[in-house]
Protein backbone atom coordinates (compact mmCIF):
# COMPACT_ATOMS: atom_id res chain seq x y z
CA UNK A 1 0.00 0.00 0.00
CA UNK A 2 2.78 2.39 0.94
CA UNK A 3 4.64 1.55 -2.28
CA UNK A 4 1.55 2.20 -4.41
CA UNK A 5 0.95 5.47 -2.59
CA UNK A 6 4.48 6.61 -3.32
CA UNK A 7 4.16 5.67 -6.98
CA UNK A 8 0.91 7.59 -7.34
CA UNK A 9 2.33 10.66 -5.67
CA UNK A 10 5.50 10.45 -7.74
CA UNK A 11 3.43 10.35 -10.93
CA UNK A 12 1.28 13.31 -9.88
CA UNK A 13 4.30 15.32 -8.76
CA UNK A 14 6.00 14.60 -12.08
CA UNK A 15 2.87 15.72 -13.91
CA UNK A 16 2.86 18.97 -11.93
CA UNK A 17 6.48 19.64 -12.84
CA UNK A 18 6.01 18.76 -16.52
CA UNK A 19 2.89 20.88 -16.88
CA UNK A 20 4.55 23.80 -15.08
CA UNK A 21 7.52 23.56 -17.43
CA UNK A 22 5.29 23.40 -20.50
CA UNK A 23 3.29 26.37 -19.22
CA UNK A 24 6.45 28.44 -18.96
CA UNK A 25 7.42 27.52 -22.52
CA UNK A 26 4.04 27.68 -24.28
CA UNK A 27 1.91 29.97 -22.06
CA UNK A 28 -0.99 27.64 -22.91
CA UNK A 29 -3.75 27.73 -20.30
CA UNK A 30 -4.17 23.95 -20.44
CA UNK A 31 -0.64 23.59 -19.11
CA UNK A 32 -1.03 26.57 -16.78
CA UNK A 33 -3.80 24.74 -14.96
CA UNK A 34 -1.65 21.66 -14.41
CA UNK A 35 0.17 22.51 -11.19
CA UNK A 36 -3.09 23.31 -9.39
CA UNK A 37 -5.12 20.68 -11.23
CA UNK A 38 -2.88 17.73 -10.42
CA UNK A 39 -2.48 19.11 -6.91
CA UNK A 40 -6.25 19.08 -6.48
CA UNK A 41 -6.40 15.48 -7.74
CA UNK A 42 -3.66 14.38 -5.33
CA UNK A 43 -5.49 15.93 -2.38
CA UNK A 44 -8.78 14.41 -3.58
CA UNK A 45 -7.20 10.94 -3.35
CA UNK A 46 -6.25 11.69 0.24
CA UNK A 47 -9.76 12.94 1.01
CA UNK A 48 -11.23 9.69 -0.28
CA UNK A 49 -9.01 7.77 2.15
CA UNK A 50 -9.54 9.98 5.19
CA UNK A 51 -13.23 10.58 5.76
CA UNK A 52 -12.58 12.48 8.99
CA UNK A 53 -10.34 14.95 7.14
CA UNK A 54 -12.52 15.55 4.09
CA UNK A 55 -13.62 19.00 5.20
CA UNK A 56 -10.05 20.18 5.82
CA UNK A 57 -8.71 18.60 2.63
CA UNK A 58 -11.68 19.99 0.74
CA UNK A 59 -10.42 23.47 1.55
CA UNK A 60 -7.18 22.75 -0.32
CA UNK A 61 -9.02 21.24 -3.28
CA UNK A 62 -11.21 24.35 -3.44
CA UNK A 63 -8.13 26.57 -3.21
CA UNK A 64 -6.58 24.85 -6.22
CA UNK A 65 -9.80 24.92 -8.24
CA UNK A 66 -10.41 28.62 -7.60
CA UNK A 67 -6.77 29.33 -8.40
CA UNK A 68 -7.32 27.80 -11.83
CA UNK A 69 -10.37 30.03 -12.26
CA UNK A 70 -8.47 33.12 -11.17
CA UNK A 71 -5.63 32.29 -13.53
CA UNK A 72 -8.11 31.93 -16.38
CA UNK A 73 -9.48 35.44 -15.88
CA UNK A 74 -6.03 36.99 -15.57
CA UNK A 75 -4.72 35.08 -18.58
CA UNK A 76 -7.66 36.16 -20.75
CA UNK A 77 -8.41 39.65 -19.49
CA UNK A 78 -7.28 41.42 -22.67
CA UNK A 79 -6.88 44.70 -20.82
CA UNK A 80 -10.40 44.58 -19.36
CA UNK A 81 -10.57 45.92 -15.81
CA UNK A 82 -13.33 43.63 -14.56
CA UNK A 83 -11.61 40.50 -15.82
CA UNK A 84 -8.70 41.50 -13.60
CA UNK A 85 -11.03 42.17 -10.67
CA UNK A 86 -12.84 38.83 -11.14
CA UNK A 87 -9.48 37.08 -11.20
CA UNK A 88 -8.48 38.74 -7.95
CA UNK A 89 -11.85 37.72 -6.47
CA UNK A 90 -11.29 34.05 -7.32
CA UNK A 91 -7.77 34.15 -5.91
CA UNK A 92 -9.27 35.71 -2.78
CA UNK A 93 -11.53 32.67 -2.41
CA UNK A 94 -8.53 30.41 -3.03
CA UNK A 95 -6.78 31.99 -0.06
CA UNK A 96 -9.86 31.29 2.04
CA UNK A 97 -9.29 27.65 1.13
CA UNK A 98 -5.62 27.72 2.12
CA UNK A 99 -6.62 29.51 5.31
CA UNK A 100 -9.33 26.97 6.12
CA UNK A 101 -6.97 24.02 5.81
CA UNK A 102 -4.35 25.70 7.99
CA UNK A 103 -6.82 26.54 10.75
CA UNK A 104 -8.18 22.98 10.67
CA UNK A 105 -4.66 21.74 11.39
CA UNK A 106 -3.31 24.29 13.83
CA UNK A 107 -3.89 27.65 15.39
CA UNK A 108 -3.70 31.20 14.15
CA UNK A 109 -0.36 33.01 14.55
CA UNK A 110 -1.22 36.59 15.46
CA UNK A 111 2.41 37.85 15.63
CA UNK A 112 3.18 36.64 12.11
CA UNK A 113 -0.11 37.97 10.74
CA UNK A 114 0.36 41.38 12.32
CA UNK A 115 3.98 41.59 11.22
CA UNK A 116 3.33 40.61 7.62
CA UNK A 117 0.20 42.77 7.46
CA UNK A 118 2.04 45.82 8.78
CA UNK A 119 4.71 45.51 6.10
CA UNK A 120 2.25 44.94 3.27
CA UNK A 121 -0.20 47.63 4.32
CA UNK A 122 2.62 50.19 4.33
CA UNK A 123 3.66 48.86 0.93
CA UNK A 124 0.08 49.08 -0.35
CA UNK A 125 -0.78 52.59 0.80
CA UNK A 126 2.54 54.23 0.02
CA UNK A 127 3.71 52.33 -3.06
CA UNK A 128 0.79 50.60 -4.76
CA UNK A 129 -2.34 52.69 -4.19
CA UNK A 130 -0.97 55.78 -6.00
CA UNK A 131 -0.84 53.65 -9.15
CA UNK A 132 -4.43 52.37 -8.87
CA UNK A 133 -6.93 54.83 -10.32
CA UNK A 134 -10.03 52.59 -10.39
CA UNK A 135 -11.86 52.38 -7.05
CA UNK A 136 -13.15 48.83 -7.57
CA UNK A 137 -9.63 47.61 -8.30
CA UNK A 138 -8.25 49.47 -5.29
CA UNK A 139 -10.66 47.76 -2.89
CA UNK A 140 -10.23 44.37 -4.57
CA UNK A 141 -6.44 44.61 -4.30
CA UNK A 142 -6.64 45.70 -0.65
CA UNK A 143 -9.02 42.86 0.28
CA UNK A 144 -6.79 40.35 -1.45
CA UNK A 145 -3.71 41.70 0.30
CA UNK A 146 -5.37 41.36 3.70
CA UNK A 147 -6.57 37.79 3.13
CA UNK A 148 -3.10 36.86 1.84
CA UNK A 149 -1.50 38.10 5.06
CA UNK A 150 -4.09 36.28 7.17
CA UNK A 151 -3.46 33.10 5.16
CA UNK A 152 0.25 33.41 5.88
CA UNK A 153 -0.41 33.76 9.60
CA UNK A 154 -2.63 30.70 9.57
CA UNK A 155 -0.04 28.65 7.67
CA UNK A 156 2.60 29.56 10.24
CA UNK A 157 0.39 28.15 12.98
CA UNK A 158 0.00 24.68 11.47
CA UNK A 159 0.81 21.87 13.91
CA UNK A 160 2.79 19.77 14.32
CA UNK A 161 5.92 21.59 13.24
CA UNK A 162 8.12 19.80 10.78
CA UNK A 163 8.48 19.12 7.07
CA UNK A 164 4.81 19.27 6.01
CA UNK A 165 4.22 22.48 7.95
CA UNK A 166 7.40 24.07 6.56
CA UNK A 167 6.46 23.14 3.00
CA UNK A 168 3.01 24.67 3.46
CA UNK A 169 4.46 27.91 4.85
CA UNK A 170 6.89 28.09 1.93
CA UNK A 171 4.05 27.48 -0.52
CA UNK A 172 1.89 30.29 0.86
CA UNK A 173 4.96 32.49 1.09
CA UNK A 174 5.72 31.92 -2.60
CA UNK A 175 2.16 32.83 -3.55
CA UNK A 176 2.60 36.07 -1.61
CA UNK A 177 5.95 36.66 -3.30
CA UNK A 178 4.54 35.99 -6.77
CA UNK A 179 1.61 38.32 -6.11
CA UNK A 180 4.01 41.02 -4.93
CA UNK A 181 5.88 40.83 -8.24
CA UNK A 182 2.56 41.09 -10.09
CA UNK A 183 1.78 44.21 -8.05
CA UNK A 184 5.15 45.68 -9.03
CA UNK A 185 4.33 45.12 -12.69
CA UNK A 186 0.69 46.18 -12.68
CA UNK A 187 0.75 49.17 -10.34
CA UNK A 188 4.35 50.37 -10.29
CA UNK A 189 5.40 49.65 -13.89
CA UNK A 190 8.37 47.64 -12.63
CA UNK A 191 8.88 44.43 -14.61
CA UNK A 192 12.52 43.43 -14.10
CA UNK A 193 11.50 40.45 -11.97
CA UNK A 194 8.58 39.29 -14.10
CA UNK A 195 10.46 36.12 -15.03
CA UNK A 196 9.97 34.90 -11.43
CA UNK A 197 6.19 35.33 -11.27
CA UNK A 198 5.05 32.07 -12.82
CA UNK A 199 7.85 29.76 -11.61
CA UNK A 200 7.23 30.78 -7.99
CA UNK A 201 3.46 30.49 -8.46
CA UNK A 202 3.69 26.94 -9.83
CA UNK A 203 6.25 25.97 -7.20
CA UNK A 204 3.82 27.19 -4.54
CA UNK A 205 1.18 24.71 -5.74
CA UNK A 206 3.74 21.92 -5.74
CA UNK A 207 4.89 22.70 -2.20
CA UNK A 208 1.33 22.84 -0.87
CA UNK A 209 0.64 19.48 -2.52
CA UNK A 210 3.82 17.98 -1.07
CA UNK A 211 2.90 19.33 2.36
CA UNK A 212 -0.59 17.88 2.39
CA UNK A 213 0.53 14.54 0.94
CA UNK A 214 3.36 14.15 3.46
CA UNK A 215 0.99 14.97 6.29
CA UNK A 216 -1.80 12.53 5.38
CA UNK A 217 -0.49 9.81 3.05
CA UNK A 218 0.94 7.85 5.97
CA UNK A 219 -1.79 8.69 8.48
Amino acid sequence: MKSNSNLIFGALLTAQLVFAGMALVTENFFFKSGSAGFGAFAVLLLALRHREQRAALGFVIAAFVFSIGGDYFLSNRGGELMMFVYGIGLFFIAHIGYLGYALANGKFSYPVTLGVSAVYLVFFFFALSPGISETVLLWAALAYLIVSCISMGAAWGIRPKGGPRNAYVMGIGLILFSDTLIAFREFMAYSDWDFLILPTYYLAHILVTVSVWQRWAKA
